[in-house]
C-alpha cells in the first residue's frame, strides 16, 4: 500500500454504510411521526440540513459527534427563541425520556446510541426568511440563516475539482475528530472551499496542500496551533519520504496522521 491508496481506503470507509444509513432513516422517519403527533399544526415545517445532506457526515465510529442537524420550523413567530428551544426539550424529553439530551448553542441535542441529532427551532417571515436563536444574544433574539446554501457552494467546488473535495472534507473531518476538534466541524468545510488546489490531482495532493494551508488564527488556545503544526511536519516528512523513494517509511508516517 502507498500513501496515496491509504488515504483513498480511509476516505472510502469514511462513507456511512447501507445499514448505518438505513438505520439513520428510520430514526428520522420516527423523529418525524413523533414531531407531527405532539406539535401538530403548531409547526409548519421540519427538514434536514448540514453534512448529511452533502455527503460529508462520518460514521459515528470515526467521529463520536456525527449527528444530524433537523430544523424545525414552528407557525407562529411570536415568542422568544428560548420559548421554542424549551418546546423542543419537552418534545425529546416525552418520546426519548431513557435518551441524553441537552442543549448545545441554539439546538437541542438528542443523543442515541447510533446517532446524535441536534434540532434547531426556527421560525420564518416574509421579510427575513428563516430565523435561528442567536448565540451571541444568549438565546433572546434570532438571526437569519439559510441552512442550505452551503451546500450548492461544496457541490460546485467538488465538481470543479474532479470530485476530490467530498472525499478530502471526509479525511479532514477525521482528523479533526482524532485531534479532539481543533476545528468546528461546519468551519472547517468552510475553509477547505476556500483553499486553492493548483496543480492537484490526487487525493493525496490535495489532502497534503490542504493540511498546509490549515490555521487555526493567531490568538487559538496553543494546544489547537500545536495540533495545526505537528500534522503539517508530518505531511512534510511524508513528502521528504517520498521524495527519497521510502514508500513504505511514508506510509508509516501518514498513518500517524491518519490512521
Amino acid at each position: 500500500m502507498t500513501v496515496l491508496s491509504h488515504l483513498n481506503s480511509v476516505s472510502s470507509n469514511a462513507v456511512l454504510s447501507s445499514a448505518e444509513l438505513e438505520s439513520i432513516n428510520r430514526s428520522i422517519s420516527t423523529l418525524e411521526t413523533r414531531l407531527a403527533n405532539y406539535f401538530g399544526s403548531e409547526i409548519k415545517a421540519k427538514f434536514r440540513f448540514g453534512s448529511s445532506t452533502r455527503g460529508t457526515i462520518l460514521p459515528r465510529s470515526m467521529d463520536g459527534k456525527s449527528d444530524i442537524d433537523y430544523m424545525v420550523v414552528f407557525s407562529n413567530s411570536d415568542y422568544k427563541p428560548s420559548t421554542y428551544l424549551q418546546k423542543i426539550r419537552r418534545f425529546v424529553a416525552t418520546y426519548y425520556s431513557s435518551s441524553e439530551i441537552f442543549q448545545s448553542s441554539p439546538t437541542i441535542v438528542l443523543n442515541l446510541n447510533h446517532i446524535r441529532f441536534e434540532i434547531v427551532p426556527t421560525i420564518e417571515s416574509w421579510f427575513y426568511g428563516l430565523q435561528i436563536p442567536a448565540p451571541a444574544s444568549n438565546f433572546s433574539e434570532w438571526i437569519e440563516t439559510d441552512p442550505n446554501d452551503f451546500n450548492a457552494d461544496l457541490t460546485n467546488c467538488n465538481v470543479s475539482n474532479n470530485s476530490k473535495i467530498k472525499p478530502l472534507v471526509r479525511l479532514l473531518k477525521y482528523w479533526n475528530a482524532q485531534n479532539s476538534y481543533p476545528f468546528e466541524s461546519f468551519l472547517l468545510e468552510k475553509e477547505v472551499i476556500n483553499m486553492s488546489f493548483w496543480c492537484c490531482t490526487d487525493l493525496k495532493d490535495y489532502f497534503f496542500t490542504a493540511v498546509e494551508n490549515l490555521s487555526v488564527g493567531f490568538f487559538a488556545p496553543q494546544w489547537k496551533i500545536n495540533v495545526v503544526n505537528r500534522a503539517q511536519n508530518i505531511v512534510a516528512e511524508v513528502k521528504r519520504l517520498e521524495s527519497q523513494g521510502m514508500p513504505y517509511s511514508a506510509e508509516n508516517e501518514i498513518k500517524k496522521l491518519i490512521p
